[in-house]
């Protein structure tokens, strides 16, 4: 007979066989393929491969000579290229899916105190992304190719290759997309136990200059890039900084009760 004051393990007995999880992750992973299929599915139908890559490329467009278009130097660059973006856009529309599979997935063998921990900072990093990537494509570029354009003399005449200028994109929205991640990896540092928050809070002048430092190697040669970088990572590091305090306290393992 157990002692009542010793807390059971809440996960004993969910053992199962390593065959089992096996044929969970195949089933998990299909569904997220399914997914990713379905979303490519209708973006194909409407608005297709080739009104995606007109989205994208309307920042540069906009700022462009009158009269100039983006050229493709490769035979298959007009067939290629449009279906990388929609590739990577049905990736980004079922990426909730995607995500709630995984956490379907590892969520059994996790204590409720650590499920408190791992769904906010999933759904969280999750978030930061997607406006990290709409923060760069809606004031970034226009900010960013004004700039450049600004700076081309009148004898040349503007023509970006489609495939570089994708990608130049990928590049941005992957540097700005990870950027906005600096409160998640500041609260897992945190919650770990790696850093404290008094560390961090002495580590502010430190992050600043390696921000501007990231943001100067990441992004075009323009200040205006650099800013647009540097800034967010700055004011993302004390939100994180803030939002560690409220992890730590409310994640905390409960304390087991001695034996007597």
């Amino acid at each position: 007979m157990s002692d009542p004051k010793i807390p059971e393990d809440e996960l004993a007995g969910t053992e199962q066989p390593f065959v089992t999880h096996l044929i969970e992750l195949r089933d998990r992973l299909l569904r997220a393929l399914a997914a990713v299929g379905a979303a490519a599915l209708v973006l194909a139908l409407y608005p297709g491969p080739g009104p995606l890559y007109d989205i994208l490329a309307a920042p540069l467009v906009a700022h462009l000579p009158k009269g100039a278009t983006l050229i493709a130097t490769s035979v298959i660059s007009p067939f290629m290229v449009p279906l990388k973006i929609l590739l990577m856009s049905a990736f980004l529309l079922a990426l909730p899916v995607v995500l709630y599979q995984i956490w379907a997935f590892v969520a059994p063998g996790l204590y409720s105190h650590e499920k408190k921990l791992v769904l906010p900072l999933v759904v969280s990093s999750t978030v930061l992304f997607f406006i990290g990537v709409a923060f760069c494509y809606f004031f970034v570029f226009g900010q960013v190719f004004a700039f450049i354009q600004s700076f081309a003399p009148k004898s040349i005449t503007a023509a970006p290759d489609i495939e570089a200028y994708l990608s130049f994109v990928l590049t941005m929205f992957l540097a700005f997309g990870l950027a906005f991640e600096v409160p998640v990896a500041v609260v897992v540092l945190a919650r770990m136990g790696v850093v404290t928050v008094e560390k961090l809070r002495s580590f502010r002048g430190y992050f600043i200059v390696l921000a501007f430092v990231i943001a100067a190697v990441v992004t075009p040669p323009d200040v205006v890039s650099q800013l647009a970088l540097a800034i967010p990572m700055c004011l993302l590091y004390e939100l994180g900084i803030w939002a560690a305090q409220i992890f730590i306290k409310h994640t905390q393992a409960p304390e087991e009760t001695p034996a007597s």
